[in-house]
């Protein structure tokens, strides 16, 4: 039984009314893991093959986004179907707070500076999302300013895709019970008390205002030159397989090619 996913259920249309509430955090395709495992070890040989034609093609790239409540699962997600990438065409930004040099910029600038070049794969884990995300939840800018931002974000993203990079935003979903389990999880375990962060559960006591934040990014900033999709990110290995199938599509939507040769191979003699 080959394995069917149809990556438009996940996407969010223009201008829906989305309400988290009311879509599965635990969706599984309704496949089993065995056979998405397998598909998934399928994907990543055909991604890894279209890397290479990415990169050698040269006049295109492509920019995933990654944006998820905190134990969202954007590492892991980020590590099993990219880690086994080449590297030298695949490249992982993480965006955390704003430095003192990039607040004396416009909030875009430390994101255009790091757009991937011609021929390579960019991953943000977060992105310029945060600065109507936590800098809205957290009122860390006025409403205006904010409210602006969205317009911003379109245009920036339009015109990024104009000049060759295509554009893929995915939120992992998860629910706030599954959050509890992954923090306690991250706490009984030594070799993960690096990752958890007390102040997370300041975050966690915002759950609401995220998830508000959240639906107005989707309802505002999701276009065909740069979809969001909604990602059922609690069954990991159903996760992994949606992201990378949607890459692999969009991969094959673009047209990439090998090069032409400068020079005749039949003419070549190597003594």
């Amino acid at each position: 039984m080959s394995v069917k996913i149809n990556i438009d259920d996940y996407i969010v249309k223009k201008e829906k009314n989305i309400k988290l509430k009311d879509i599965s955090s635990k969706y599984n395709g309704e496949i089993s893991k065995e056979e998405g495992q397998k598909r998934l070890n399928e994907l990543i040989i055909k991604l890894n093959n279209l890397q290479e034609v990415l990169y050698a093609d040269s006049s295109k790239s492509i920019l995933l986004i990654f944006q998820a409540m905190d134990a969202g699962g954007k590492d892991s997600t980020i590590r099993h179907v990219f880690g086994p990438l080449n590297p030298q065409g695949c490249r992982v930004i993480s965006f955390k707070a704003p430095t003192s040099v990039e607040l004396t910029h416009d909030f875009l600038w430390r994101v255009h500076k790091n757009l991937p070049p011609k021929g390579m794969i960019g991953i943000f884990n977060r992105s310029h999302y945060e600065d109507v995300l936590i800098v809205r939840v957290k009122n860390l800018a006025p409403k205006k300013t904010i409210e602006k931002r969205y317009n911003h974000i379109n245009n920036f993203e339009r015109m990024i895709f104009d000049e060759g990079v295509y554009i893929i935003k995915f939120y992992l979903h998860i629910s706030k019970e599954y959050q509890k389990k992954r923090f306690e999880r991250r706490l009984a375990r030594a070799d993960k008390h690096w990752k958890f962060n007390p102040d997370d559960l300041k975050e966690r006591d915002r759950w609401d205002d995220y998830k508000d934040a959240f639906e107005k990014v989707f309802s505002m900033c999701s276009k065909a030159n740069a979809p969001w999709y909604i990602v059922p990110a609690e069954t990991r290995w159903f996760r992994d397989l949606l992201v990378a199938e949607v890459v692999y599509k969009k991969l094959k939507s673009m047209n990439l090619k090998y090069p032409e040769p400068l020079f005749n191979p039949k003419d070549i003699i190597i003594d």
